[in-house]
């Protein structure tokens, strides 16, 4: 039988962006699963009103400043104390230092830091003086905490779960663009931050759609002060009329299946999980070599790879698949049997393997 845990989450972050996403998803997985699942949050975080509308118990406190830290150390660790908890998996530095010191006084048996983010982390204490154990979003951020010093026995990685979809679709994206049937769509799925690389990628696409009418580019994303900068960039390089720009949207399926080719030339990403969206959706993608995004898919078979900050080998790479359409559609096809036969995005693999670090750590934890 499958062991069932007592499991709280906490975060300390208010937006909600991939992150909480991340946790929001394994949190309903998890109690699909059989576990019994709480959290940790600030009161006004999106979280915290997300997961209690899906009636999950949230215990809120106030985590800015000095009197807050210590008056939450001192409620959360009376809380650990009664609830008994079996694992505690912390997801931030700052909910890591004040929710997991209150763990480690309430004696939560277990205490998990997930780490999602691909910059080099400067201290260990939120990794190895207050967690037991810690999680990675991908094998490139695991590397970067092994090689800061962390045992390479106590960490591991974790994908973040891509939804499967649902079957074919047809977009209406290309109806309300005005685009024909037969334009090349080179579409971009990301918030737009100025490290998402939106203007190297106008960049690669101003020489292909200078001398081709019937290519277009549509960039999926919100975040006003960027999303104002790409839009006047674009414009004052004339390329108004065929790279458009939709804002944030909630139908990311119905877009991706506009497009006829996925490209994204981030500066830095953890995993880059956007990859594994369009090919589940059968497109051929480009994206930067940094990062977790070479584990996302397969250079040659089912993408390609370029260096970052390169506007010139996106140009090439994106010139590859608009030159080629039986090798676009022969990567589209690889990606979308990849995603299918492999099985390593899905949520019951996340769940697998998250209960799987959980049973074995909390094993050696209780052998010493």
């Amino acid at each position: 039988m499958n062991p069932r845990y007592r499991i709280v989450h906490s975060e300390a972050a208010t937006s909600f962006g991939g992150q909480e996403n991340r946790i929001f998803k394994e949190m309903i997985a998890m109690r699909e699963r059989g576990h019994e699942l709480e959290a940790i949050c600030q009161p006004h975080a999106q979280l915290t009103e997300r997961l209690r509308a899906e009636g999950f118990t949230v215990h809120t406190l106030l985590m800015d400043g000095t009197v807050n830290y210590w008056k939450g150390v001192v409620r959360l660790r009376q809380l650990f104390k009664k609830r008994r908890f079996d694992v505690l998996n912390t997801h931030s530095r700052r909910d890591t230092l004040l929710v997991g010191l209150a763990g480690r006084l309430g004696g939560v048996p277990l205490i998990v830091r997930t780490r999602h983010l691909a910059r080099k982390p400067n201290s260990l204490l939120s990794y190895t003086t207050i967690p037991h154990r810690v999680i990675t979003v991908s094998q490139h951020v695991r590397q970067l905490l092994i090689d800061r010093g962390v045992a390479p026995s106590d960490v591991e990685t974790v994908y973040s779960p891509v939804p499967f979809p649902s079957g074919p679709l047809h977009s209406t994206l290309r109806d309300e663009l005005g685009l024909a049937a037969d334009n090349i769509v080179i579409g971009c799925v990301a918030v737009m931050r100025r490290p998402k690389g939106h203007r190297d990628l106008v960049d690669a696409l101003e020489p292909i759609l200078a001398s081709r009418s019937d290519i277009h580019a549509v960039f999926v994303g919100g975040g006003e002060e960027v999303f104002n900068e790409v839009k006047a960039y674009i414009s004052q390089k004339g390329l108004a009329k065929q790279i458009h720009l939709t804002g944030r949207r909630n139908d990311v399926p119905n877009c991706l299946a506009a497009f006829d080719i996925f490209a994204l030339a981030t500066h830095f990403e953890a995993s880059g999980t956007v990859f594994v969206e369009a090919a589940a959706a059968g497109l051929p993608v480009i994206g930067t070599d940094v990062g977790g995004v070479s584990e996302m898919f397969q250079d040659g078979v089912t993408g390609i790879l370029v260096p970052p900050k390169n506007p010139a080998a996106m140009t090439q790479a994106l010139q590859t698949l608009i030159n080629s359409p039986e090798k676009r559609l022969a990567m589209g096809k690889a990606a979308y049997n990849d995603f299918w036969d492999s099985g390593r995005f899905s949520t019951e693999a996340m769940v697998q393997k998250t209960e799987d670090c959980y049973t074995r750590w909390l094993a050696e934890r209780k052998k010493r």
